[in-house]
């Protein structure tokens, strides 16, 4: 008889950051509540791209750059390559956010854009019906608040992708990519100390100015406030589904 359980051994994740302020969040609380370990490569600040082969998954935060910006950051190449063979060839697990979401998708054969309209702020994200369906999003209200600042999306899903949720201005807010690649544009990462941090960020700040006024984070830093448990609660049951979509049977 098979049982379906999350694997039974310590995970060891590599994780991309593309700013130092942009890390897993409140992630790394249940990362390491469940003895997982993981490693962070600072592409921006010119760390090398480790062997991939010494790792369980592949997490790919956000970051300030665009996608298509290879003249400016020549690492953004060399990563889309090393994604497309770790989820597409050697078949890791994969976790990506905002920027993380962007990379899959053209590591893959979609395309990303710049956003008509940027999306900065707290704003309500809609499961589709493959994400009510689906596992990943499992247990998170069909309409749910997120935290987000973006402006690029991605406009062509890559083959054999699902896409889990949308908002009226960013049609893939969610996708998975078969079976082992989840990735969401908006945060669900999002701690108290988050909005404070990224607004140190020059390209956040001015986005965040031009989409909110000259008070915007003090705004966006009350708006998170007040959903911050929420937040929170999303994260740990959108982790959990994640450990869950990666579960091997067991006999």
């Amino acid at each position: 008889i098979f049982i379906f359980k999350i694997r039974s051994i310590f995970m060891h994740i590599l994780v991309l950051q593309h700013a130092k302020e942009e890390h897993p969040g409140s992630f790394r609380k249940f990362l390491k509540e469940d003895g997982h370990t993981w490693d962070a490569v600072e592409l921006d600040a010119g760390e090398n791209l480790p062997l991939i082969d010494s790792y369980d998954a592949l997490w790919v935060m956000g970051g300030p750059m665009d996608v298509w910006e290879e003249e400016k950051y020549p690492w953004l190449k060399k990563e889309k390559e090393f994604i497309k063979i770790a989820v597409a060839e050697k078949g890791l697990p994969y976790l990506g956010v905002c920027l993380g979401h962007q990379l899959l998708a053209e590591s893959l054969g979609g395309k990303v854009e710049k956003a008509k309209s940027p999306e900065i702020g707290i704003l309500d994200v809609h499961q589709t019906l493959d994400g009510q369906s689906g596992v990943f999003l499992d247990g998170l209200p069909d309409t749910f608040p997120t935290l987000q600042w973006h402006s690029a999306e991605v406009t062509v899903i890559p083959e054999g992708t699902q896409v889990l949720a949308t908002t009226r201005d960013c049609a893939v807010q969610a996708m998975r990519w078969q079976t082992r690649a989840h990735t969401v544009q908006f945060h669900l990462e999002v701690e108290e100390d988050t909005i404070k941090n990224w607004v140190g960020i020059p390209e956040y700040s001015k986005s965040l100015e031009t989409a909110l006024g000259e008070n915007g984070a003090v705004r966006l830093r009350q708006d998170a406030k007040l959903n911050q448990r929420q937040f929170e609660d999303m994260a740990e049951r959108a982790y959990i589904n994640w450990m869950q979509t990666i579960a091997k049977p067991s006999l």
